[in-house]
């Protein structure tokens, strides 16, 4: 371990998405980055991989541009259900993006050396302390340190940041389909039992999830139960092998404690339902990035909250449907009658509206679930 210094400005530990978010943020504002992972990239994870345009803007405003090859424009969500369909565009001028959790990685690794943050692959952190970060037996003091290692986070137990709401789990699977795209929209197609998640990331594959409450629910057998979505599937080849993750809401009561502060999963969760995790993760970065500059992360508390107040809210609102059959065929018929409102809580669910314009189109989905 020659190659690590002795002292560093900024000491991330975790090098999936949400640190090098963190690396990136923090490289432009000049301090010294460092970065350690026990795994070697790229990364990968089970994710819906769709970047609704206020991730994709965050994403960017980090300086990483998506090649279109290595990606796939959505214009739109669809809800499907039994017999029922309804959709919404984005707001116009917007899109969302999709793209392979590993060519996301590979991208934001390439930037993250590109700035001159120091990447250490394959090196496991064992502690923190009032000394600095320990990397077994040596000792790297750290001004600032970042904890993104996930919604099991080691580092946030090290500092004493574990209180808080305990989630109700979903167990998420993921594969990938050599198919051709049918919509330019991300669809979520709701079973009594579990939601499905199709999103085309190129011209010629579709990542395909599953979330439900039943650890023993596999992709295959959910299909079963998404008979429209199995369908768009029949005759596809699969090109990637399953791949689960745990999912859910999560609020931290702190996400900080003296110089240490949590990012991305690690600092709470937000259902993957909302399709926000990623994008969150870019735009805490950047609060992350400016509090530390400051010299004072007691703000970044505030902006955290504040950041996740709007996913964890629609998180909760779309997963009252879960498992109702019946509420989730009336709301379906709402939006099919009200397009208006579909639209107006997706431009809401990205950050284009403010809550105050969507109450009366609550009240609108609400009378209607009586009248439908």
């Amino acid at each position: 371990m020659s190659q690590v210094p002795d002292t560093i400005d900024v000491f991330v530990i975790g090098g999936g998405p949400a640190g090098l978010a963190a690396a990136i943020a923090a490289r432009e504002r000049g301090f010294r980055v460092l970065v350690a992972d026990g795994v070697q990239p790229p990364i990968d994870k089970a994710c819906g991989e769709g970047l609704l345009p206020d991730g994709r803007v965050a994403l960017e405003r980090l300086g990483i541009h998506v090649p279109i090859a290595e990606s796939h424009p959505f214009r739109g969500i669809r809800f499907v259900s039994d017999g029922l369909s309804a959709d919404a565009r984005f707001p116009e001028d917007s899109y969302g993006l999709a793209v392979r959790r590993t060519s996301l990685h590979h991208l934001m690794t390439e930037r993250a050396a590109e700035l001159g943050a120091s990447l250490l692959w394959r090196t496991a952190v064992t502690g923190i302390s009032a000394q600095g970060v320990h990397l077994g037996d040596r000792v790297v003091r750290a001004r600032w340190i970042v904890g993104a290692d996930g919604s099991n986070s080691r580092v946030r137990r090290w500092a004493g940041l574990d209180r808080g709401s305990r989630p109700r789990l979903r167990y998420a699977f993921r594969r990938h389909y050599r198919v051709a795209p049918w919509t330019d929209h991300m669809e979520v197609y709701w079973g009594g039992s579990c939601q499905g998640y199709a999103t085309a990331v190129s011209r010629e594959q579709v990542c395909v999830a599953l979330a439900s409450h039943d650890s023993n629910l596999r992709l295959e057998d959910g299909l079963r139960a998404l008979p429209k979505l199995q369908a768009r599937l029949a005759g596809a080849e699969a090109v990637s092998a399953e791949r689960g993750a745990l999912t859910g809401n999560r609020r931290l009561a702190r996400v900080w404690r003296g110089n240490v502060a949590l990012i991305g999963d690690a600092s709470g969760m937000v259902d993957a339902i909302t399709g926000e995790g990623l994008g969150l993760a870019f735009s805490q970065a950047a609060v992350l990035a400016e509090c530390m500059e400051s010299g004072h992360l007691g703000h970044y508390q505030t902006e955290h909250r504040k950041l996740a107040l709007r996913p964890l809210c629609m998180a909760r609102l779309m997963l009252i449907l879960d498992r109702r059959p019946w509420l989730q065929n009336r709301t379906l018929q709402v939006f099919q009658k009200r397009p208006e409102v579909f639209r107006r809580f997706l431009e809401l669910h990205v950050g284009a509206l403010s809550p105050v314009h969507v109450v009366r189109d609550g009240l609108t989905l609400g009378w209607g679930l009586f009248t439908a």
